[in-house]
């Protein structure tokens, strides 16, 4: 027997098979929630899509079955059936039940593939109850049944089959997953993110449960895909396509300006989102500003004395895609956020540049337009920074001083640290005498804050209450943001329960979400819910979050109960603000997510945007759907 405290041999477990998948899922996949959940189903998805990068897949079915299963299928080659002489077992058996198993390693399978780790779809097969392969080959259907990774059958013919093609049919494993429901809206945004990428590929997404359907096919690809993202923004010219291949790297890229402020870049390497860019993202700015910079110094439209413009301007209003396709590329980390390959960034370069080049000398009217709002953007990032060193400066002389309407707290560890923004001096005043000064802080903002969506930089850092609110949570913005200096993880936005109080609300979430979304995806963004009602009865009182809550409170308490509406904060003394709202162990708080970046920038634009006509139709189209109407 080992003694106490000794590390031996003895305390080394090998994991066998598929074991450690389902040991510790997080890895492979996330999390065990939702995350992790709709992973498995893109494992099996990605399989597919391969089959399309490699030029024989046309047509994909994604189906939510009624029992909470979920199938793919492709009319792919199918996963080959013969024998592997080294493991002694059919190429499918293998390919479902080993990590490090595929055909994506050395390059004759496939040129080209999203998943290159080799340990997907036997991740998905881990990590169900059930799984059900068939593979149509050879004029046969082969099945094989699993069961958490390991093989509940052998491989057996089980009919005849016309062309060729592959079903993944699962249910996720509820001893790993804490949900098991699969998501229409999440499906549905990858799987239209997948046909943009994949010209030409049809996709089709079928929900038994509700008898939804949804079909994404797109013979324009990217170029369709940035006319979805800026159809609400009013484009400046025709979307631009640029297609070319340098070395083994294949190029596509669209772009097209609009009349707004933000920026909204894709970049895709093998049909990942790279949502931290890389190599490609890199090389398709450095052409865009040398090339823009040439020609607006050529054509006169920005004086010597100006200067260059710098990489933002270039990019102010500007939505693109870029899609590389590269045989073994290189990620920084596991999560494949970031492409490293070097090469990437010379390709991409050379091939817009030298596409931007022609367009611009070919059409001038555009060429004009566009050069002429970046040179707007760079005229007005001057007076942005003129306002910058002005508040700095202010700052200084004020000895560096937070703003004087926050109410700090003492507490000086980022992570034990909270701040409410709050609507109004009255409930700042409640909510300033109910906290707890040890570990939350109070930031009155007064007013509604300038709609970011309409803004240009300098309007927004001329505003003070968006200032105020910068100076306060300590980490700079946009391009100049800081995670590291943030001063509270968890920020609150506290506003009344009304019309005003949500519009205050969009307002704040609009402009965290265009100048600070690194402070979303990391998790500190939350809403905080006040009660709507009390009900009343003699000393007994219970608080109401939705009407629902309060009929039932009216029927447990019975005759004689009374109901106060709470329209604002103000109305709340800080004893019931605190109980209600602030207090760790009782309020009810809504924490922010990320998860469809691509479906958030579609509603901020629609609902805070200078167009009205997309505005109109998002509620007429939503009108029944609406819960707490103030009129």
């Amino acid at each position: 027997m080992t003694p106490p405290g000794e590390y031996s041999a003895q305390q080394i477990k090998v994991l066998k098979g598929l074991e450690g998948v389902r040991k510790r899922p997080g890895m492979y996949v996330g999390d065990t929630s939702t995350r992790g959940l709709h992973q498995i189903a893109f494992e099996a998805v990605d399989n597919a899509v391969d089959e399309a990068l490699a030029g024989y897949c046309k047509n994909i079915e994604v189906i939510i079955h009624k029992d909470g299963s979920l199938s793919v299928e492709d009319d792919g080659r199918g996963i080959p059936v013969d024998v592997i002489p080294s493991e002694g077992k059919p190429a499918l058996e293998v390919v479902m039940t080993t990590l490090h198993a595929g055909g994506k390693f050395d390059q004759l399978g496939y040129k080209v593939s999203g998943g290159l780790h080799g340990v997907g779809i036997s991740v998905t097969c881990a990590l169900s109850e059930w799984m059900i392969t068939r593979v149509k080959r050879d004029g046969k259907i082969y099945e094989q049944r699993f069961s958490r990774g390991l093989p509940t059958s052998t491989m057996k013919v089980v009919g005849t089959a016309e062309g060729t093609g592959t079903l993944q049919h699962f249910k996720p494993d509820p001893q790993i997953f804490s949900t098991c429901e699969f998501s229409f809206d999440i499906l549905q945004q990858r799987l239209r993110e997948l046909a943009f990428l994949n010209r030409g590929l049809r996709i089709t997404l079928v929900d038994e449960r509700t008898d939804k359907k949804q079909t994404f096919e797109y013979e324009g690809g990217i170029k369709s895909f940035v006319e979805h993202l800026n159809r609400n923004k009013g484009p400046l010219h025709d979307v631009r396509y640029i297609i070319g291949e340098r070395g083994k790297v294949q190029v596509e890229v669209a772009f097209q300006y609009n009349e707004g402020y933000i920026e909204n870049v894709l970049a895709y390497a093998n049909n990942i989102h790279t949502v931290d860019g890389g190599t490609h993202l890199a090389g398709f700015r450095a052409a865009l500003t040398r090339v823009l910079n040439a020609y607006a110094k050529k054509a006169g439209i920005l004086k010597e004395s100006e200067g260059n413009l710098s990489g933002e301007d270039v990019r102010e209003g500007l939505t693109a895609v870029i899609s590389v396709k590269i045989p073994n590329p290189e990620f920084e980390g596991q999560t494949k956020a970031k492409l490293g390959s070097a090469e990437a960034r010379g390709a991409v370069e050379e091939v817009v540049a030298e596409a931007l080049t022609y367009y611009l000398e070919e059409n001038p009217g555009p060429a004009r337009k566009i050069v002429e709002k970046c040179a707007q953007a760079a005229r007005a990032r001057e007076a942005a920074r003129k306002a910058r060193d002005l508040a700095r400066r202010k700052s200084a002389l004020d000895g560096g001083s937070l703003p004087g309407k926050l109410a700090d707290c003492s507490e000086r560890d980022p992570a034990r640290s909270e701040v409410f923004l709050v609507e109004g001096e009255s409930a700042g005043g409640s909510a300033k005498a109910g906290r707890d000064r040890h570990f939350q802080a109070i930031l009155p903002l007064r007013g509604k804050i300038l709609n970011v969506e309409k803004a240009r930089l300098d309007k927004i850092v001329g505003h003070e209450e968006i200032r105020t609110l910068i100076t306060a949570l300590g980490a700079g913005f946009q391009n100049d943001f800081d995670l590291s200096k943030l001063r509270y993880h968890r920020i609150y936005i506290m506003t009344d329960a009304d019309v005003d109080g949500a519009h205050i609300r969009t307002l704040l979430l609009t402009f965290f979400f265009r100048y600070m979304p690194k402070l979303i995806e990391a998790g500190h963004l939350f809403i905080a819910q006040p009660p709507l009602y009390q009900v009343r009865k003699g000393k007994k009182a219970v608080y109401c979050y939705t009407e629902e809550d309060r009929d039932r409170a009216l029927a447990e308490l019975g005759e004689g109960a009374t109901i106060q509406q709470y329209k604002g904060l103000g109305e709340m003394d800080p004893e019931q603000l605190w109980e209600t709202t602030m207090d760790p162990e009782r309020r009810i708080v809504r924490k922010v997510l990320l998860d469809d970046a691509v479906a958030a920038d579609e509603i901020f634009t629609i609902l805070m945007g200078e167009k009205v006509e997309p505005r109109k139709q998002f509620i007429a189209e939503n009108a029944r759907d609406v819960v707490n109407l103030d009129v």
